[in-house]
């Protein structure tokens, strides 16, 4: 993981907005070919504290439909960067911040964009903790202190902040139900590297 600064800020109700409308373009594109776009990460549990990058998941069935959506993606103005060590989702950067490219020329905020086989680990881990959070305010406020309190302690140690959010994560997930094996690769994944 690279080196940034990290910054947690109040939720922002622009944030759906902006996902709405990302979402859109990625639909009228895309099509036939996936299945599904989701938003998910911190900015998608109303009233928590993220950082303000919205991360979203384009879903496709099998990794068969994977190539043909890259090809749209690259022409949206899009890197395809592979999965990063996380099967089953292929992470994409942007080449400017006009990507995606919809003949607007908007400066789009911040976004991660992945394609997300459907039933992957990836997947069922930001769609579980996504859905637990929005129906559990307490523990989302509870996060949401976490996260400021790790971006406080770790302002530009990215490895060490993700590392310091696992295990609230994965004892969210081990309680809604993910297999044990699961939550060991998230651990791993999510293990700083020094």
């Amino acid at each position: 993981m690279e080196n940034r600064t990290i910054t947690v800020v109040p939720y922002s109700a622009e944030w759906a907005d902006t996902f709405e409308r990302l979402a859109g373009i990625y639909r009228a594109q895309l099509g036939h070919l996936i299945s599904g776009v989701e938003h998910v990460g911190s900015t998608s549990v109303p009233g928590l504290a993220a950082k303000p990058i919205i991360d979203i998941d384009i879903l496709i069935q099998t990794s068969a439909g994977l190539l043909p959506v890259v090809a749209i993606l690259e022409q949206l103005g899009y890197t395809w960067r592979g999965d990063l060590g996380i099967p089953g989702r292929e992470a994409f950067g942007r080449n400017a911040d006009t990507a995606p490219l919809d003949g607007s020329s908007t400066s789009w905020p911040a976004h991660n964009l992945y394609v997300c086989v459907e039933g992957c680990v990836s997947l069922k881990n930001h769609l579980q903790l996504r859905n637990y959070l929005r129906q559990h305010p307490e523990a989302a406020r509870q996060y949401g202190t976490l996260k400021q309190e790790l971006a406080v302690k770790y302002p530009n140690d990215i490895d060490s902040y993700v590392e310091g959010k696992t295990a609230f994560i994965t004892g969210i997930l081990a309680h809604t139900g993910m297999e044990a094996d699961a939550l060991k690769n998230i651990t791993a994944q999510n293990k700083a590297t020094k």
